[in-house]
């Protein structure tokens, strides 16, 4: 009678055993994926909510700022930001008609709010400005820029009216001839008077050549 093989020495039984192995090996894989799928997608809705919540604190945050600024500076704003874009107005010459006593009134306190919160290109109005006075007015290049940056005018700074005379597109041959005619016309004055208040320091400030063009073409 043959004597059998121990179980442990048949190949069933190592091929059963490594039948096993694999089994298991593949399982503990799958459950350390669906571990790590679990905390990358718990960190991914963390991540989210953080968002959400970051992004409602400062909408929050911004909408309490607003709420914490005083009408009476809200309002300066507001009618601080009409003057410098519809009436081309510099800087300072909003903020005097802000506080004026013959203006808006407003405190001296809310008047610096709109300032400084105002949004405005400073050399940009003082271009607008300029135009209008070349073209409705009839202004010579000196006396547009004297007239910016005058205290007694529209207050722009030196560097703005800079800007603005170097950018404003003008003729200013036929402005000198358009406020000769006028002169002539208005007030009878003789082609030499008329000259002499186009090149005055104290009258219209175009240049001799700008002058003479316009007396040459005053009758014509």
């Amino acid at each position: 009678m043959k004597k059998k093989k121990p179980i442990y020495k048949r190949i069933w039984f190592w091929i059963i055993v490594v039948l096993f192995i694999i089994v298991g090996v593949n399982m503990t894989g799958s459950k350390t994926n669906n571990s790590n799928t679990a905390a990358e997608s718990s960190s991914s809705s963390a991540a989210d909510k953080s968002d959400q919540q970051s992004s409602v604190a400062s909408e929050a945050t911004s909408e309490s700022k607003t709420a914490d600024v005083p009408a009476e500076y809200q309002s300066a704003l507001n009618k601080g930001t009409t003057y410098a874009s519809a009436m081309n107005m510099s800087k300072a010459g909003v903020y005097d008609q802000l506080v004026s006593q013959s203006g808006e009134k407003f405190s001296a306190e809310a008047a610096q709010y709109a300032i400084d919160h105002l949004k405005a290109d400073w050399n940009k109005t003082a271009l607008n400005k300029a135009k209008s006075y070349a073209d409705s007015m009839h202004m010579s290049k000196a006396g547009i820029y004297d007239q910016l940056t005058s205290q007694s005018g529209e207050k722009f700074t030196a560097e703005e009216a800079n800007y603005a005379i170097e950018n404003v597109k003008a003729d200013w041959n036929k402005n000198a001839l358009a406020k000769a005619k006028t002169y002539q016309k208005d007030m009878d004055m003789s082609p030499d008077a008329v000259r002499e208040q186009l090149t005055s320091e104290n009258g219209e400030k175009f240049t001799a050549d700008e002058a003479n063009y316009a007396i040459q073409n005053l009758n014509k």
